[in-house]
């Protein structure tokens, strides 16, 4: 990768590619789930349009193609998924493409949410993860994010979605 990918906001043409990209990386995690919730799962996350009026899409581009994606809600507490604290800034769908991973692409993107809820003043980013995605929350402990358990909750029985904050 030459100098890296460069970090910006989505454009309105990209957002197919965007929900294509989002289904590529999240299909790993397909054998963890049941039939019916892997399906109602996978239709919100590529389902990009419907967060935009509350959230900033922010794409990696790298040789004129789209590597990457997250989600940044300014305010978190807009997020119809999340329940944030008021004044929180967060993140979801933190996405990397299979053939474009272990390049720094997700902590590209982690890095801008980061400066854009700074640049805010936000005083907490807030994140949603889980144990099978494990490498993601890896990173997110190297990055200084705290788990919030607090926070947790369980869309299905045996499903904990943890919840992690890096405070400002």
């Amino acid at each position: 990768m030459t100098g890296g990918p460069s970090v910006r906001d989505a454009r309105q043409a990209e957002l197919d590619d965007v929900a294509l990209l989002i289904r590529d990386a999240y299909r790993q995690y397909r054998p963890s789930f049941s039939r019916g919730l892997w399906e109602r799962y996978l239709a919100d996350i590529v389902d990009v349009r419907s967060r935009l009026d509350s959230a900033d899409l922010i794409v990696a581009e790298d040789l004129g193609r789209i590597v990457g994606s997250v989600t940044f809600y300014p305010e978190g507490s807009r997020s119809t998924r999340e329940d944030w604290p008021a004044g929180w800034a967060g993140i979801r769908l933190l996405a990397v493409h299979p053939d474009a991973r272990r390049r720094g692409i997700g902590r590209a993107l982690m890095d801008e949410c980061i400066r854009r809820s700074r640049a805010m003043g936000s005083p907490s980013l807030g994140l949603h993860t889980t144990r099978i995605m494990d490498v993601a929350r890896e990173m997110y402990e190297r990055m200084g994010f705290v788990r919030i358990p607090e926070y947790d909750f369980h869309p299905a029985p045996g499903v904990v979605v943890m919840v992690y904050r890096l405070d400002l």
